[in-house]
This record gives structure tokens, sequence and C-alpha cells, in this order.
């Protein structure tokens, strides 16, 4: 019953956002035209549901060769790579807007695991590459909350980045993802749907952490200094 009403949940919600914000992403699809490398969607294979592969739905925020070029699918703050309307967009999570496309075809939802590149998922333990896409991946979900600062914390560490995300990023990013698969439900996506806004205005919040209590602790390593 969770997944049937979910999926009709997703479908009336990505409706509802297209309709509402297609005054606003029009000036968007005109300025990325006029900027940059002038394109304005990006597509990119992801893995998702059951492990199964699909192209998401992006507007274009950085160079088109950029997963060939500097740190490939990772990404830090002040990245060359990034165009300039693309920071924008990267800051605000706007670009990962045209995903509620994702949410009608039925290839994402609207809370649920960040679908990852290959390169990417393949770092994951055995166990959390077997569980994290049992639900139908998200455009917002734990991981994106509690990672909303996750370009900064690979510009402030003294490791390679490669290294830093693999050892520490990923590890506890799968942790939380399959959190969310032993506590799924209404009330949880609904929680997180909020935390999503909320982080947009107050990025150093720690209401997850109050709302969501049993999380497993965020370790020492990926808390940013205060400045």
């Amino acid at each position: 019953m969770y997944s049937i009403l979910k999926r009709f949940f997703d479908l009336v919600a990505a409706l509802i956002t297209l309709i509402a914000l297609s005054p606003f992403l029009i000036p968007i699809v005109i300025g990325l035209r006029l900027t940059g490398e002038g394109y304005i969607w990006y597509f990119q294979k992801r893995v998702g549901h059951k492990n199964q592969f699909f192209d998401i739905w992006k507007f274009a925020t950085m160079l088109k060769d950029s997963p060939n070029m500097g740190t490939g699918s990772l990404t830090t703050r002040n990245d060359p790579r990034v165009t300039p309307m693309g920071g924008f967009l990267r800051k605000t999570k706007i670009n990962e807007l045209p995903q509620v496309i994702n949410v009608l075809i039925g290839n994402m939802s609207i809370v649920g695991p960040r679908p990852q590149m290959q390169v990417d998922f393949d770092i994951y333990p055995q166990e959390v590459k077997k569980h994290i896409y049992d639900s139908v991946p998200g455009i917002t979900g734990i991981g994106s909350i509690v990672f909303r600062d996750e370009e900064e914390l690979m510009s402030e560490t003294d490791m390679p980045i490669r290294d830093f995300y693999v050892q520490h990023i990923a590890p506890y990013k799968g942790t939380l993802e399959l959190w969310y698969q032993d506590n799924k439900s209404f009330i949880t996506d609904t929680k997180i749907i909020i935390l999503t806004a909320w982080a947009i205005f107050f990025p150093k919040t720690d209401l997850t952490y109050r709302w969501f209590p049993n999380l497993p602790p965020k370790p020492a390593i990926l808390t940013l200094p205060e400045k």
C-alpha cells in the first residue's frame, strides 16, 4: 500500500511542481542557452531501482566533457568545470528540478536514495549495493540532506579528493541510505521533504539529527569546522 500511495503522491507532486514552476524555469532555459556552452539539458546514466540503469535529467551546469576532466564524477567547491550560471543552479539545487520529469516517467521518486553513477556505486560495500535501491531513487533523500555540503567537504580536505570520498563519504552515505530502507514511511518522507526545503535557507542546520535521533552518528571527519 505504501508503494502505491507513494507513486500517486509522486505523480501529483511532480505535475503540480512542473506547472507551478514553469514561469520560473523558462528564464533558466533561456539563460543556459545564452551562457556557458549553450546547452540546456544534461543526461547521465545512473543506477536506479533494483540496480537498473536509467537516464537522469538535470539542467546543464558543467562543461560537456567534465566527466573526463579534473576530479571526474566528483565536484568540488569553485570547481572550474562549472559554468557561470551553473554555480548558482548547483548551490540552490535548482539544477535538480528537471528530475520531476524522471518522477513522471517513474524511474525516480520525490524521496529516496540518490541515484549514483556506476563509478561511485561500485565504491559501496556489497551489502549497500544489494539493498540501497530496493526503493526507487529520489530527487531528495536523507543522504542528500546530510551531504548537502559534500562539495565543500571535499574542498577542505588535505587528502586526495577521491581517497577522501572512498574512505569517508561513501561509507557513511551508504549507511544513511540503508537507514532509510529500514525507516521509510510517509512520516519519514514528509520530514525529509521539509528538511530539504529548510536546508536551502539554513544549510548548517542540525535539525536533521534532532528529527531523526536514531540516524547513524556522523563521523567527526565529516563535520566542517566553524568559520
